[in-house]
């Protein structure tokens, strides 16, 4: 066929794979379609022959970058070849399979990379979920592959630029030229028409070079579109027929700092994965298992929890009562006090918001909440429900334990906490819509600073309790005391919980401090508790805009000095 390209370069069709809007084949005649389903029509009549029965499964490996047009003109393509409806696995998706079936360990959540370099490349970032992997983001650039390499290779051995028809006619002698050049300094290449010329490896790295940091620059661009940095990824594949191109790997462990695998016989990792998609058990997959928390989860989830309790409990001990033997009977509660119990029952159900998804996932019928998204989602509304629900449950049973109103009670209890709601909310329609997933992951965002709830929570209940004591003469000077610093460790967990930066908190936290400890008293108890509710309000607002909404990209780095082509293309490297 390329010995015929020369003599009819209009008949010549250098990539019958790529779907090329319905041209047709020149001078052979017969349109794209049949051109592209002639290869496949071969491989079926050899399959059918090897087992001796028609193929009723039919599995095709397309690039993850197209879209429903190149995917409907693929079926087209297998139809018009006589084959059954066939399965399109994307790529990426299949060789993670492969991954999986040979060992490589990808926990559930994880995420890798996997760097398709063929005629073109395809980088692709996926997850693993418990149904199987799903794609977060792919690049593809038709001129950053092997086709790329040959075509340079050529001009450099002929001398000159040459038409698609001159270089289809030794493009044969070039790819192999290409390969043992791999493993030889030098090798000769018997060209058409003219004497053979001497190929060397200075050669192939000059034709290489230009693709190996195209391919490096495509890495780094993928796994910033995902919202991800390089130790988010378990590892960076290298599959193709031209994964095992010289200074390829290097390229890429020095533009993103990570150092890529090259899978062995990248050229049929591909189709042997495609192979293995499906094989388990539906009801193994569809059955999700409920994350145990790590020890540094447990406490993100135990530790306000433990604090709503403590601050509630120390609430209602300490209330005063007024006029319990007359008509005017009243009680004094200390607000902030009460409003920071219900803060810290929101932040603690927030922080169990990916296992109560997880919960809800493993007992509900709906497919929506299995995938991550959705769980994650559900989650973080089943938390934002049960927080509001137990801040509301405070109020009734304060209220009912003194037999007072409920109004305050319900006002200082659920008006705080609304702020944090509806920005989980926002939160969880980011997660419901896979829009991006934050760096680290939805469970770190959900965990509230500890250090700033431990420091309010002590700072709370030493203020009550210098409101509260027996005044006893010997012991005025030690309670006073007690309630100064009260303040200074609240004024300190509003600056955790506001700034992030080490040394603005050092900056922020003596001034604040000082303030807080200068105006406790019972009057003031109430406005400290709902400053730190809007310190709480202000963290996480910054972080749905920091890690969801606006997060900072990567740093670019200049490329190599040279000019590059950059042909990108949504269909993937073959």
């Amino acid at each position: 066929m390329n010995g015929q390209a020369a003599g009819q370069p209009a008949a010549f069709i250098p990539r019958p794979r790529h779907p090329a809007e319905d041209t047709t084949a020149g001078d052979a005649g017969g349109d794209a379609l049949e051109v592209a389903a002639s290869p496949l029509r071969r491989v079926a009549a050899e399959a059918e022959r090897v087992v001796g029965q028609p193929v009723r499964d039919v599995r095709v490996v397309v690039p993850a970058g197209w879209g429903p047009r190149r995917r409907t003109w693929m079926r087209q393509v297998a139809h018009r070849a006589g084959l059954p409806q066939p399965r399109l696995v994307e790529a990426p998706v299949a060789v993670a399979e492969y991954l999986l079936a040979t060992g490589v360990r990808v926990p559930v959540g994880a995420f890798l990379v996997v760097c398709d370099v063929g005629a073109g490349a395809e980088v692709t970032v996926l997850r693993r979920v418990p149904a199987g992997f799903e794609v977060l983001a792919t690049l593809a650039d038709a001129a950053a592959g092997g086709t790329a390499v040959d075509q340079a290779l050529a001009d450099a051995l002929i001398g000159a630029p040459m038409g698609e028809g001159q270089r289809a006619s030794v493009a044969h002698s070039v790819r192999v030229a290409k390969e043992a050049l791999v493993s030889h300094p030098a090798v000769t290449v018997p060209l058409p028409d003219r004497p053979p010329v001497i190929a060397n490896s200075a050669m192939l790295d000059e034709a290489v070079r230009p693709v190996a940091w195209r391919v490096a620059q495509l890495t780094q661009e993928t796994v910033a579109a995902a919202e991800l940095t390089v130790g988010d990824l378990v590892g960076v594949y290298c599959v193709g027929g031209s994964a095992q191109l010289p200074h390829l790997a290097e390229a890429i462990a020095e533009h993103t700092g990570a150092v890529p695998i090259v899978v062995p016989e990248p050229g049929l990792v591909a189709a042997r994965g495609a192979a293995d998609v499906g094989a388990v058990d539906t009801a193994t997959v569809e059955r999700v298992e409920v994350p145990v928390p790590p020890v540094r989860r447990a406490a993100a989830i135990a530790v306000p929890g433990f604090a709503s309790l403590a601050l509630i409990w120390q609430c209602l001990l300490t209330a005063e009562r007024h006029g319990t033997l007359g008509v005017y009977y009243s009680v004094s509660v200390n607000w902030g006090e009460f409003t920071m119990a219900a803060v810290m029952a929101l932040l603690a159900c927030l922080a169990a918001g990916t296992v109560l998804g997880s919960l809800i996932a493993a007992r509900s019928p709906t497919p929506g909440t299995r995938t991550e998204g959705g769980r994650v989602s559900v989650g973080i509304l089943a938390a934002v429900s049960l927080g509001a629900a137990i801040a509301g449950l405070y109020a009734v049973v304060t209220s009912q334990y003194f037999g007072v109103p409920v109004g305050p009670y319900l006002k200082w209890a659920l008006w705080p906490i609304a702020p944090v709601s509806v920005m989980a909310v926002a939160m969880a329609v980011v997660a419901a819509r896979q829009w991006r997933s934050p760096h680290g992951g939805w469970s770190a965002l959900l965990a509230a600073p500890t250090g700033s709830i431990v420091a309010a929570t002590l700072g709370m209940g030493l203020i009550q309790y210098s409101l509260t004591a027996d005044r006893w003469p010997d012991r005025i000077l030690w309670i006073d005391i007690a309630g100064r610093v009260g303040g200074l460790l609240l004024g300190v967990a509003v600056v955790m919980a506001v700034v992030t930066p080490l040394m603005f908190r050092l900056i922020l936290a003596a001034p604040l401090a000082v303030i807080f400890a200068a105006i406790v008293s019972r009057r003031a108890a109430g406005m400290l508790g709902v400053i730190y509710a809007i310190a709480v309000a202000t963290w996480w607002a910054t972080r749905l805009w920091s890690r969801v909404l606006r997060p900072a990209p990567p740093l670019p780095t200049a490329p190599p000095t040279g000019r590059v082509r950059a042909d990108m293309s949504p269909g993937g490297g073959g």
